[in-house]
């Protein structure tokens, strides 16, 4: 890892809270002439005020992470600095995760799986004003484009049955009605194309509505 850089070099923060995953992408970005990593964080905390001291031109941030999320800083960042490139690393191909990145102000959603034949040529990309993004998830974005999204009320319901809380539990935790929590589990089955609890939950997970 390299304090700066001269010339053209394009300039790499790397988020992410393993450092096993932090030491193989800045292998991978050293070893390519007209890249340098400047910095690595391990949270999101630690990636909003690195940031801030050294205004990389690229940022490759992971999703979960202790604390502030990816997402969480990716938001806080492009906020601060609306010119941020950052691509959101992730091992889960979900559609609505990916939605929630682009809107937080994400340049491109890279699946981890993807990284050593994708990431170089996602630094280009996002680098030079493109949008990057794997396959899978593009895939995942075009086939949900024109479903109705989760509320943020029928995601937290999710979340609780996911934990495994009946009704009344959810209803309490949530302070509303056992009825209301009923409508929001009807809405999201309608929603996500399933009929029973279980294959919300299964389905809520895969497309990125509720964490793994």
């Amino acid at each position: 890892m390299a304090d700066g850089a001269s010339g053209d070099c394009i300039r790499v923060l790397i988020v992410d809270d393993h450092q096993m995953i932090r030491d193989g992408i800045a292998a991978l970005v050293d070893r390519e002439a007209g890249m340098v990593v400047i910095g690595e964080a391990a949270t999101g905390e630690e990636a909003i005020e690195l940031f801030g001291s050294l205004r990389p031109d690229v940022t490759l941030m992971d999703v979960q992470m202790p604390g502030i999320g990816g997402i969480a800083a990716v938001e806080t960042i492009c906020r601060r600095s609306p010119k941020a490139r950052i691509v959101i690393l992730t091992t889960y191909p979900g559609d609505a995760q990916a939605v929630r990145a682009i809107r937080a102000g994400a340049s491109g959603y890279l699946l981890k799986t993807c990284i050593r034949r994708d990431l170089l040529d996602a630094i280009r990309a996002v680098h030079a004003g493109r949008q990057a993004m794997s396959p899978d998830v593009a895939h995942a974005l075009a086939a949900h484009m024109l479903d109705d999204h989760l509320t943020e009320r029928e995601i937290s319901v999710l979340r609780l049955v996911a934990e495994g809380h009946p009704n009344k539990q959810i209803a309490w935790r949530l302070d509303l009605s056992a009825d209301t929590v009923k409508a929001h589990l009807k809405s999201a089955f309608a929603k996500l194309g399933v009929d029973d609890r279980t294959h919300a939950v299964t389905i809520a997970r895969r497309r990125g509505f509720i964490e793994p």
